[in-house]
């Protein structure tokens, strides 16, 4: 299981996971369970705190002491996890359609590894479903579909749910 999935540079996944160990422990989850999973630079974590929060705490951090954190680049919290089929991904995302709500915008953001379940059959089958406006550029929410071959994980998001390290320190220096 996970509800944090973290990307880092290929080969430094030992370095992310104990990186990312000791920000959960400084935040209050000495349990936490990582795992590097079998693509290269992707790390799972499974926390007791909301993922969402985690986030917002880690990008925070980032912004005081930006040198806090070296090996991951991309933080991203993950509502369910569901088996790599378009049906599973399809009613995974209408449980969670009430997160956006009336009136705003939608993106689908389909992330893929080692798999080759069509994005183009997921996008279609979940824009069926929501009735909302969709928004490329800038979308009150995401659903973001991220899948690691035979599991996916599925999260609505807003925009600022998902941490890039990197562009966190570049807002910095600007």
């Amino acid at each position: 299981m996970m509800n944090l999935m973290i990307t880092c540079a290929r080969h430094f996944e030992p370095d992310a996971e104990d990186e990312i160990r000791d920000i959960l422990d400084e935040l209050g989850d000495s349990e936490v369970k990582v795992s590097i999973s079998n693509m290269s630079g992707i790390i799972t974590a499974e926390t007791k705190l909301n993922p969402i929060d985690v986030v917002c705490k880690i990008r925070e951090m980032l912004l005081d002491e930006p040198w806090s954190i070296r090996y991951c680049l991309r933080m991203i919290p993950i509502h369910k996890v569901v088996e790599t089929k378009i049906e599973e991904i399809e009613k995974s995302v209408s449980e969670f359609d009430k997160e956006i709500s009336e009136g705003e915008t939608y993106r689908i953001l389909i992330e893929k590894r080692n798999s080759n379940v069509s994005s183009h059959d997921i996008i279609t089958r979940i824009a069926n479903k929501i009735k909302n406006k969709v928004s490329l550029d800038f979308p009150d929410k995401i659903i973001l579909v991220e899948i690691l071959g035979s599991r996916t994980g599925i999260s609505i998001l807003r925009k600022q749910d998902i941490l890039s390290t990197e562009k966190t320190k570049r807002s910095i220096s600007e």
